[in-house]
Order: structure tokens, then sequence, then C-alpha cells
């Protein structure tokens, strides 16, 4: 292997990476994720049947939750001042279309925050309907789009 990796150290061991002389750049990212359902569900959770409570609110804030959490549940994540973590969750035909927003100033960027909130998110509708609905199927969990830091921008094509 020719290039060295970033978080291995010279032991062989792993750590996190030493980003004390970064500077600080305006960081955002975009991750996206599905949960499939059936119209039964879909309907039941329109109209405030489910039997755990307001399924979109209650994933929308354990998504919020979950991105401020990342660098406790991802090992080598450094903990980051989140400025902004926004969840949507669209109801569509065949499921729900999960989309987290996460941003911050800072030495590294939020590509991890924003796909552990959208991963969250939807294994909390999964779990807030898994009694309705036991074919429930969560993915594909994305990157979108990610900007600042010297690696440069991306952004996934249009499907």
């Amino acid at each position: 292997m020719a290039d060295k990796l970033t978080h291995i150290d010279d032991d062989g061991r792993a750590h996190m990476v030493d980003v004390a002389d970064k500077k600080d750049s305006k960081r955002m990212a975009r991750a996206r994720g599905f949960v499939s359902l059936s119209a039964e569900t879909l309907s039941a959770i329109a109209e405030g049947r489910a039997k755990k409570g307001d399924v979109l609110t209650v994933a929308e804030l354990a998504g919020i939750m979950a991105a401020k959490k990342t660098a406790e549940l991802i090992p080598l994540c450094h903990p980051l001042p989140l400025s902004r973590v926004k969840l949507v969750l669209t109801p569509q035909n065949d499921g729900i279309a999960v989309e987290a927003e996460v941003g911050c100033t800072g030495k590294t960027g939020v590509e991890m925050e924003a796909l552990t909130a959208v991963s969250v998110a939807c294994l909390t509708v999964y779990d807030m309907v898994k009694a309705m609905e036991k074919s429930a199927r969560i993915g594909p969990i994305e990157l979108v789009e990610k900007s600042g830091g010297k690696s440069g921008d991306f952004k996934r094509d249009a499907e």
C-alpha cells in the first residue's frame, strides 16, 4: 500500500487524527435514507394511529440527538461543535424519506454526523412501527453532499 492510513499510527494502532494545526472552516454535509413501509402503515402514521406515538417527530428528535452524539458512537470521530442539525422526514408512496443536514465551523467535516442522524432516524421509525409491520426495510443510507475543508466539495449526482 503506497499511502499511509491516516487513522493508524507507526506501530499499527488505531488513533484519532490530530487536527490541531488545521484551520477552522465552515463545514456542511447532507445525507439521506429511506424506510420502506406499506400503505397501511403510512396511513397509520399520518393519522396518528401508531401505538408508540408521533413517529415522524420522535424520529426527527432522535436523529438530532444522534448527530450530537456521533463522537461517542464512532470511535475515531472528533467531537464537533455543531451549529446546525436539521432532519426532515417525508412520507412517500412506499415509505419515509429521511434527510439530514448538519453544519459546523471546525477543523474536520460533519459527514459522519449527517449519516448518523439519518441512520438513527431510520432506526427510530423502524422501532416505532415494527409491531405494525414486520416487513419494514431500511436503506439505502448515503452521503448526498458535503462542503468545506481541503478535500473539496462533494455532491452526488441527481438520480
